[in-house]
Protein backbone atom coordinates (compact mmCIF):
# COMPACT_ATOMS: atom_id res chain seq x y z
CA UNK A 1 0.00 0.00 0.00
CA UNK A 2 1.21 3.67 -1.38
CA UNK A 3 0.45 6.88 -2.51
CA UNK A 4 2.48 8.96 -3.90
CA UNK A 5 2.42 11.85 -6.56
CA UNK A 6 1.53 10.75 -10.21
CA UNK A 7 1.46 14.01 -11.76
CA UNK A 8 0.36 17.82 -12.05
CA UNK A 9 -2.64 18.87 -14.00
CA UNK A 10 -2.06 22.22 -16.43
CA UNK A 11 -4.19 24.28 -13.85
CA UNK A 12 -1.84 22.92 -10.87
CA UNK A 13 -3.99 20.31 -9.44
CA UNK A 14 -1.72 17.29 -8.13
CA UNK A 15 -3.03 14.01 -8.85
CA UNK A 16 -1.53 10.94 -6.79
CA UNK A 17 -1.53 7.30 -7.46
CA UNK A 18 -2.66 4.67 -5.05
CA UNK A 19 -1.03 1.01 -5.39
CA UNK A 20 -2.60 -1.90 -4.44
CA UNK A 21 -2.01 -5.50 -4.19
CA UNK A 22 -3.84 -8.73 -3.77
CA UNK A 23 -2.62 -12.38 -5.11
CA UNK A 24 -1.82 -12.34 -7.94
CA UNK A 25 -2.45 -8.45 -8.87
CA UNK A 26 -1.48 -5.65 -8.43
CA UNK A 27 -3.24 -1.93 -9.58
CA UNK A 28 -2.61 1.84 -9.32
CA UNK A 29 -5.11 3.85 -8.79
CA UNK A 30 -5.11 7.75 -9.58
CA UNK A 31 -6.82 10.65 -7.53
CA UNK A 32 -8.02 12.02 -11.28
CA UNK A 33 -11.42 10.15 -12.47
CA UNK A 34 -9.93 7.01 -9.77
CA UNK A 35 -8.04 6.46 -12.98
CA UNK A 36 -7.28 2.41 -12.76
CA UNK A 37 -4.23 3.71 -14.36
CA UNK A 38 -2.40 -0.05 -14.63
CA UNK A 39 -3.32 -3.34 -13.49
CA UNK A 40 -0.86 -6.55 -13.88
CA UNK A 41 -1.08 -10.12 -12.79
CA UNK A 42 2.43 -12.61 -11.65
CA UNK A 43 3.70 -14.44 -14.87
CA UNK A 44 2.13 -12.02 -17.02
CA UNK A 45 4.28 -10.09 -19.03
CA UNK A 46 2.19 -7.22 -20.03
CA UNK A 47 -0.35 -4.81 -18.33
CA UNK A 48 -4.09 -5.93 -18.51
CA UNK A 49 -5.68 -2.35 -19.01
CA UNK A 50 -4.45 0.48 -21.29
CA UNK A 51 -3.00 3.13 -19.45
CA UNK A 52 -0.36 6.35 -19.91
CA UNK A 53 2.14 7.60 -17.77
CA UNK A 54 1.76 10.65 -18.49
CA UNK A 55 -1.35 12.73 -16.63
CA UNK A 56 -2.05 15.36 -18.83
CA UNK A 57 -2.77 12.83 -21.76
CA UNK A 58 -5.91 12.34 -19.38
CA UNK A 59 -7.47 15.08 -20.41
CA UNK A 60 -6.43 14.80 -24.41
CA UNK A 61 -5.71 11.60 -26.60
CA UNK A 62 -6.61 8.76 -23.30
CA UNK A 63 -9.35 10.32 -21.81
CA UNK A 64 -11.76 8.40 -20.22
CA UNK A 65 -9.40 5.43 -19.81
CA UNK A 66 -9.67 3.13 -16.66
CA UNK A 67 -12.15 5.93 -15.36
CA UNK A 68 -15.30 6.25 -13.45
CA UNK A 69 -17.48 8.06 -15.76
CA UNK A 70 -20.55 10.01 -14.93
CA UNK A 71 -22.41 11.68 -13.64
CA UNK A 72 -24.61 9.88 -16.48
CA UNK A 73 -22.30 7.32 -18.03
CA UNK A 74 -23.22 6.95 -21.91
CA UNK A 75 -24.68 9.30 -24.01
CA UNK A 76 -27.77 11.94 -23.85
CA UNK A 77 -29.80 13.20 -26.56
CA UNK A 78 -29.46 16.40 -27.76
CA UNK A 79 -28.11 17.20 -23.92
CA UNK A 80 -31.48 17.34 -22.80
CA UNK A 81 -34.20 15.94 -20.57
CA UNK A 82 -37.25 15.95 -18.63
CA UNK A 83 -37.58 15.32 -15.36
CA UNK A 84 -41.00 15.81 -12.79
CA UNK A 85 -42.05 17.74 -15.44
CA UNK A 86 -38.90 19.96 -15.98
CA UNK A 87 -36.71 20.02 -18.63
CA UNK A 88 -32.72 20.14 -17.54
CA UNK A 89 -29.78 21.15 -20.76
CA UNK A 90 -26.72 19.87 -20.06
CA UNK A 91 -23.07 20.14 -21.34
CA UNK A 92 -23.25 19.21 -25.04
CA UNK A 93 -19.95 17.76 -25.43
CA UNK A 94 -20.41 15.14 -27.81
CA UNK A 95 -20.58 16.90 -31.15
CA UNK A 96 -21.60 19.75 -30.33
CA UNK A 97 -25.28 18.19 -29.43
CA UNK A 98 -24.97 15.62 -27.19
CA UNK A 99 -24.19 14.67 -23.55
CA UNK A 100 -21.40 12.01 -23.30
CA UNK A 101 -20.02 11.13 -19.63
CA UNK A 102 -21.17 13.68 -17.66
CA UNK A 103 -20.24 16.50 -20.24
CA UNK A 104 -17.09 18.19 -20.61
CA UNK A 105 -16.25 18.11 -16.80
CA UNK A 106 -17.35 15.04 -15.52
CA UNK A 107 -16.08 12.99 -12.85
CA UNK A 108 -13.08 11.71 -14.87
CA UNK A 109 -11.55 15.00 -15.12
CA UNK A 110 -12.48 16.01 -11.15
CA UNK A 111 -9.88 14.85 -8.44
CA UNK A 112 -11.31 12.22 -5.63
CA UNK A 113 -11.04 12.49 -2.07
CA UNK A 114 -9.08 9.53 -0.50
CA UNK A 115 -11.57 8.17 1.99
CA UNK A 116 -9.42 5.35 3.04
CA UNK A 117 -6.66 3.09 1.80
CA UNK A 118 -5.47 -0.23 2.72
CA UNK A 119 -2.98 -2.57 1.20
CA UNK A 120 -5.70 -4.45 -1.22
CA UNK A 121 -8.36 -1.62 -1.33
CA UNK A 122 -8.92 2.17 -2.03
CA UNK A 123 -12.19 3.96 -1.05
CA UNK A 124 -12.36 7.17 -2.78
CA UNK A 125 -15.04 10.16 -2.79
CA UNK A 126 -16.68 12.76 -4.83
CA UNK A 127 -19.49 15.59 -4.62
CA UNK A 128 -20.67 17.47 -7.27
CA UNK A 129 -22.83 20.90 -6.93
CA UNK A 130 -26.41 21.41 -8.25
CA UNK A 131 -26.06 22.49 -11.41
CA UNK A 132 -22.87 20.57 -12.15
CA UNK A 133 -22.51 20.38 -16.34
CA UNK A 134 -26.66 20.97 -16.16
CA UNK A 135 -27.62 18.22 -14.29
CA UNK A 136 -30.00 18.54 -10.70
CA UNK A 137 -28.92 18.12 -7.86
CA UNK A 138 -26.03 17.73 -5.24
CA UNK A 139 -24.44 14.61 -5.55
CA UNK A 140 -22.47 12.18 -3.35
CA UNK A 141 -20.02 9.55 -5.12
CA UNK A 142 -18.68 6.84 -3.71
CA UNK A 143 -15.88 4.24 -5.29
CA UNK A 144 -14.62 1.55 -3.25
CA UNK A 145 -12.08 -0.67 -5.61
CA UNK A 146 -11.02 -3.49 -4.21
CA UNK A 147 -8.44 -6.46 -5.22
CA UNK A 148 -9.02 -10.07 -3.85
CA UNK A 149 -7.16 -12.92 -5.58
CA UNK A 150 -7.88 -12.57 -8.62
CA UNK A 151 -10.63 -10.41 -8.95
CA UNK A 152 -10.61 -6.52 -9.42
CA UNK A 153 -14.22 -5.01 -8.21
CA UNK A 154 -15.42 -1.94 -8.31
CA UNK A 155 -18.59 -0.72 -5.89
CA UNK A 156 -19.57 3.04 -6.83
CA UNK A 157 -22.70 4.49 -4.87
CA UNK A 158 -24.09 7.86 -5.03
CA UNK A 159 -26.48 9.90 -2.66
CA UNK A 160 -28.70 13.20 -3.83
CA UNK A 161 -30.42 16.06 -2.30
CA UNK A 162 -32.96 16.37 -5.25
CA UNK A 163 -34.47 14.77 -8.00
CA UNK A 164 -31.17 13.68 -10.53
CA UNK A 165 -30.51 10.72 -12.95
CA UNK A 166 -27.19 8.52 -11.88
CA UNK A 167 -25.22 5.94 -13.85
CA UNK A 168 -21.58 5.33 -13.14
CA UNK A 169 -19.54 3.07 -14.86
CA UNK A 170 -16.10 2.16 -15.12
CA UNK A 171 -14.39 2.83 -18.57
CA UNK A 172 -11.38 0.60 -18.07
CA UNK A 173 -9.97 -1.02 -21.76
CA UNK A 174 -8.41 -4.46 -21.75
CA UNK A 175 -6.26 -6.07 -23.79
CA UNK A 176 -5.35 -9.52 -22.53
CA UNK A 177 -2.71 -10.48 -24.49
CA UNK A 178 -0.22 -7.16 -24.58
CA UNK A 179 -0.74 -7.37 -28.64
CA UNK A 180 -2.44 -4.31 -29.33
CA UNK A 181 -4.96 -6.01 -31.21
CA UNK A 182 -8.31 -7.27 -29.69
CA UNK A 183 -10.11 -8.23 -32.78
CA UNK A 184 -8.86 -12.01 -32.24
CA UNK A 185 -9.71 -12.12 -28.58
CA UNK A 186 -13.23 -14.23 -27.77
CA UNK A 187 -15.95 -12.59 -26.13
CA UNK A 188 -18.86 -14.11 -24.57
CA UNK A 189 -22.55 -11.62 -23.89
CA UNK A 190 -24.89 -13.09 -22.39
CA UNK A 191 -27.48 -10.97 -23.70
CA UNK A 192 -30.54 -11.09 -25.80
CA UNK A 193 -31.43 -7.42 -26.89
CA UNK A 194 -29.10 -4.81 -27.38
CA UNK A 195 -29.71 -1.34 -28.14
CA UNK A 196 -29.49 -0.03 -32.27
CA UNK A 197 -27.83 3.64 -32.82
CA UNK A 198 -27.56 6.34 -35.05
CA UNK A 199 -25.13 8.13 -37.14
CA UNK A 200 -24.60 10.10 -33.82
CA UNK A 201 -24.56 6.93 -31.72
CA UNK A 202 -27.23 7.65 -30.17
CA UNK A 203 -30.16 5.05 -29.44
CA UNK A 204 -32.78 4.46 -31.90
CA UNK A 205 -35.48 3.85 -28.91
CA UNK A 206 -35.65 0.15 -30.31
CA UNK A 207 -34.60 -2.37 -28.06
CA UNK A 208 -33.58 -5.20 -31.20
CA UNK A 209 -33.01 -9.05 -30.95
CA UNK A 210 -29.13 -10.50 -31.23
CA UNK A 211 -30.29 -13.16 -33.10
CA UNK A 212 -28.75 -13.77 -36.21
CA UNK A 213 -26.84 -10.99 -36.20
CA UNK A 214 -23.13 -9.75 -35.28
CA UNK A 215 -24.33 -8.67 -31.91
CA UNK A 216 -24.98 -12.54 -31.19
CA UNK A 217 -22.31 -12.98 -28.43
CA UNK A 218 -24.37 -15.88 -26.40
CA UNK A 219 -21.60 -18.21 -27.30
CA UNK A 220 -18.66 -17.41 -27.36
CA UNK A 221 -16.73 -16.37 -30.78
CA UNK A 222 -13.90 -14.31 -32.31
CA UNK A 223 -14.42 -10.19 -31.96
CA UNK A 224 -13.51 -9.40 -35.30
CA UNK A 225 -13.85 -6.19 -37.49
CA UNK A 226 -17.74 -5.56 -37.54
CA UNK A 227 -17.45 -2.21 -35.22
CA UNK A 228 -19.24 -2.23 -31.71
CA UNK A 229 -19.83 0.95 -29.80
CA UNK A 230 -23.56 -0.33 -28.09
CA UNK A 231 -25.21 -1.34 -25.50
CA UNK A 232 -26.30 -4.77 -24.69
CA UNK A 233 -29.21 -5.08 -22.73
CA UNK A 234 -28.82 -7.50 -19.38
CA UNK A 235 -32.16 -6.95 -17.91
CA UNK A 236 -34.58 -4.68 -17.44
CA UNK A 237 -33.85 -3.50 -14.33
CA UNK A 238 -30.94 -3.76 -11.16
CA UNK A 239 -30.50 -7.81 -10.31
CA UNK A 240 -28.36 -9.53 -8.07
CA UNK A 241 -24.66 -9.99 -9.07
CA UNK A 242 -24.04 -12.68 -12.01
CA UNK A 243 -21.96 -13.38 -14.14
CA UNK A 244 -22.64 -11.38 -17.79
CA UNK A 245 -19.44 -11.62 -20.38
CA UNK A 246 -16.21 -13.88 -20.44
CA UNK A 247 -13.27 -12.63 -22.63
CA UNK A 248 -10.80 -14.88 -23.69
CA UNK A 249 -7.44 -13.88 -25.20
CA UNK A 250 -5.21 -16.15 -28.32
CA UNK A 251 -2.82 -16.43 -24.82
CA UNK A 252 -5.55 -18.61 -23.22
CA UNK A 253 -5.95 -15.55 -19.84
CA UNK A 254 -9.54 -15.21 -20.01
CA UNK A 255 -11.71 -12.30 -17.82
CA UNK A 256 -15.05 -12.89 -16.86
CA UNK A 257 -17.48 -9.81 -15.92
CA UNK A 258 -20.16 -9.82 -13.05
CA UNK A 259 -22.55 -7.09 -12.46
CA UNK A 260 -25.50 -5.81 -10.58
CA UNK A 261 -26.16 -3.36 -13.40
CA UNK A 262 -28.97 -3.88 -16.80
CA UNK A 263 -26.82 -2.98 -19.75
CA UNK A 264 -23.20 -3.18 -20.82
CA UNK A 265 -21.64 -0.93 -23.51
CA UNK A 266 -19.55 -2.68 -25.50
CA UNK A 267 -16.87 -0.96 -27.15
CA UNK A 268 -14.28 -2.34 -29.77
CA UNK A 269 -11.67 0.82 -29.20
CA UNK A 270 -11.95 1.38 -33.28
CA UNK A 271 -11.55 5.00 -32.94
CA UNK A 272 -8.37 5.19 -31.27
CA UNK A 273 -5.43 7.18 -32.60
CA UNK A 274 -2.15 7.35 -31.85
CA UNK A 275 -2.32 7.03 -27.71
CA UNK A 276 0.54 7.12 -25.62
CA UNK A 277 0.81 3.75 -23.94
CA UNK A 278 2.19 1.97 -20.88
CA UNK A 279 5.43 0.61 -21.22
CA UNK A 280 6.65 2.47 -24.67
CA UNK A 281 3.44 1.29 -26.32
CA UNK A 282 0.85 3.15 -28.88
CA UNK A 283 -2.32 1.81 -29.22
CA UNK A 284 -3.81 2.30 -32.65
CA UNK A 285 -7.37 1.05 -33.72
CA UNK A 286 -8.92 -1.91 -31.72
CA UNK A 287 -5.92 -1.70 -29.19
CA UNK A 288 -7.97 -2.12 -26.21
CA UNK A 289 -12.15 -3.09 -25.57
CA UNK A 290 -14.10 -1.32 -23.11
CA UNK A 291 -16.88 -3.89 -21.48
CA UNK A 292 -18.32 -0.73 -19.33
CA UNK A 293 -21.52 -1.70 -16.99
CA UNK A 294 -24.16 0.92 -16.64
CA UNK A 295 -27.71 1.98 -17.04
CA UNK A 296 -28.65 2.26 -20.75
CA UNK A 297 -27.57 5.17 -22.67
CA UNK A 298 -30.57 7.90 -23.03
CA UNK A 299 -32.42 5.94 -20.63
CA UNK A 300 -33.91 9.68 -19.08
CA UNK A 301 -35.24 10.19 -23.02
CA UNK A 302 -36.53 6.83 -23.32
CA UNK A 303 -39.93 5.89 -21.36
CA UNK A 304 -39.13 2.17 -22.69
CA UNK A 305 -35.64 1.88 -20.92
CA UNK A 306 -34.55 1.18 -17.58
CA UNK A 307 -35.18 3.81 -14.79
CA UNK A 308 -32.15 5.83 -14.25
CA UNK A 309 -33.71 8.64 -11.74
CA UNK A 310 -32.14 8.93 -8.19
CA UNK A 311 -33.94 10.74 -5.61
CA UNK A 312 -33.41 11.86 -2.35
CA UNK A 313 -33.64 9.03 0.27
CA UNK A 314 -32.47 6.46 -2.56
CA UNK A 315 -28.74 4.84 -2.95
CA UNK A 316 -27.47 4.33 -5.94
CA UNK A 317 -25.10 1.75 -5.49
CA UNK A 318 -23.98 -0.57 -8.55
CA UNK A 319 -20.56 -3.47 -8.08
CA UNK A 320 -18.89 -4.79 -10.88
CA UNK A 321 -16.35 -7.57 -10.69
CA UNK A 322 -13.49 -8.25 -12.78
CA UNK A 323 -12.43 -12.26 -12.69
CA UNK A 324 -9.11 -12.72 -14.38
CA UNK A 325 -8.63 -17.12 -15.13
CA UNK A 326 -5.49 -17.95 -16.33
Amino acid sequence: MSQALFGKLPDGREVHSLSLQSGRLSAKILTLGAILQDLRMEDVDHPLVLGTPAVTDYLGPARYFGAIVGRFANRIGEGSFTLDGKTYRTDPNFRDRHTLHGGSEGIDTQIWQVQSLAPDRATLTLDLPDGHMGFPGTIWITAGIHLAGDELSFTLSARTDAPTICSLAHHGFFDLDGRGDIRNHSLMIDAGHYLPVDDDLIPTGEIRPVDGSDFDFRSPRRIGSAGYDHNFCLSDGQRPLCPVARLTGESGLSMQVETTACGLQFYDGAYMRDVPGLDGRIYGPHAGLALETQHWPDAPNRPGFPDAVLRPGQVYSETTIYRFIA
